[in-house]
């Protein structure tokens, strides 16, 4: 790894506790500018210590008004907080749309609380790894929270929020077929669920279809985010949640974790103390359970695969440059001249030369030895 001047001088000012040298970390990592993964790979060495909170959930949930207030009340215990807001593309800057920062107002002249919002700008697939670097940077710089809030609950959203240790989707009361369209892939990755707006008509309802969810999950051996056996029974908890517990009284090695339901109505603030409770009980959960770095390595050994398979890509893109183009080749198909088949094994064939060329080498270096 080499670093430039600049960049050095960047990684120091970060380190130091600038908040202008974060901003500036991250505005590389987001337009991928020339020596950012320089950059990103010397952050690791400073990484470990924040707690990442994913939040995700439907349109309309009050997301961005449960942040703000879970950022305000985790200042009020003494603890700096990074958010990493994820919004839609503005369709005439390709920039992120900012209108939801502004329900982010307690916060606002907090220098412990650093808000970044990061556009998707269509390509949420690489979006994820940036997101990624970014909490590197925040972890590095020494935010003792991180919060990721996404746009929503699709695919692509969970493909982000799964950057975090815990996370916490959002449902709005009166969901209703809503939550059966959560179905598929929320429950696999909800460590936490929260019904915000709980003061308003249906929140009840909506509490009790999670409840059935949660259990029909258990069932099916779906199970939340920490993976493993989960309780049969939903119980009442305290602080006006709902937990699902454990109630098959036979202990076993690890019974996993129960996404507690918790509600919340975050325009008053309340509900988000026993929120952030059972945030900290799922992080004692995770690092007593041993998921925490069980996760961890998932998520490093996703990293290495996006990064290999951009890298490749962009070795191909070279490689099919070389050949006149994908128009070209495109056009060639389209004569019979050839076939997809073919060209893709000839755009490959020096890639595979070059593998088999690495594994003779380290053959020979074993057989030395």
């Amino acid at each position: 790894m080499t670093m430039d001047a600049a960049d050095e001088s960047l990684l120091e000012a970060l380190l130091s506790g600038e908040h202008r040298a974060l901003a500036r970390t991250i505005s590389k990592i987001e337009n991928r500018s020339p020596g950012y993964r320089d950059l990103v790979s010397a952050l690791y060495a400073h990484t470990g210590d924040a707690d990442v909170i994913g939040i995700t959930g439907s349109p309309g949930a009050g997301k961005s008004t449960l942040v703000d207030k879970l950022a305000e009340e985790y200042r009020d215990r003494g603890e700096t907080v990074g958010i990493i807001a994820i919004d839609p593309s503005s369709p005439f800057t390709g920039g992120a749309v900012l209108g939801d920062r502004i329900r982010m107002a307690s916060t606002v002249g907090d220098m412990d609380v650093f808000v970044r919002s990061m556009s998707a700008r269509g390509t949420l697939g690489g979006l994820s790894t940036a997101t990624a670097d970014a909490v590197k940077a925040m972890d590095a710089f020494g935010k003792d929270k991180i919060i990721i809030e996404t746009v929503g609950a699709g695919q692509n959203e969970i493909d982000i929020v799964r950057t975090a240790d815990t996370v916490a989707v959002l449902v709005p009361p009166g969901s209703g077929d809503d939550i059966q369209t959560l179905k598929a892939g929320i429950l696999e990755i909800a460590d936490v669920f929260v019904v915000n707006k709980a003061d308003r008509d249906g929140a009840d309802r909506t509490v009790q279809e999670l409840r059935e969810m949660v259990h029909l999950g258990e069932e099916s051996g779906i199970g939340g985010g920490g993976g493993g056996h989960h309780g049969a029974d939903a119980m009442a908890g305290g602080s006006g949640g709902v937990r699902a517990d454990d109630a098959d009284g036979g202990g076993g090695e690890d019974e996993g974790w129960t996404p507690p339901i918790v509600e919340t109505v975050a325009t008053k603030g309340t509900g988000v103390e026993h929120f952030i409770d059972e945030l900290a009980t799922h992080r004692t959960y995770l690092v007593d359970s041993g998921t925490r770095a069980k996760k961890a390595r998932q998520r490093y050994a996703e990293e290495i695969r996006t990064l290999l398979r951009e890298d490749v890509h962009a070795l191909l893109e070279d490689e099919l440059a070389d050949r006149g183009g994908i128009d070209d080749l495109a056009e060639a198909v389209r004569r019979g001249e050839t076939d997809p088949y073919a060209i893709a094994s000839d755009v490959l064939a020096p890639v595979e030369a070059c593998v088999e060329n690495l594994e003779t080498g380290r053959d020979a270096d074993s057989s030395a030895e």
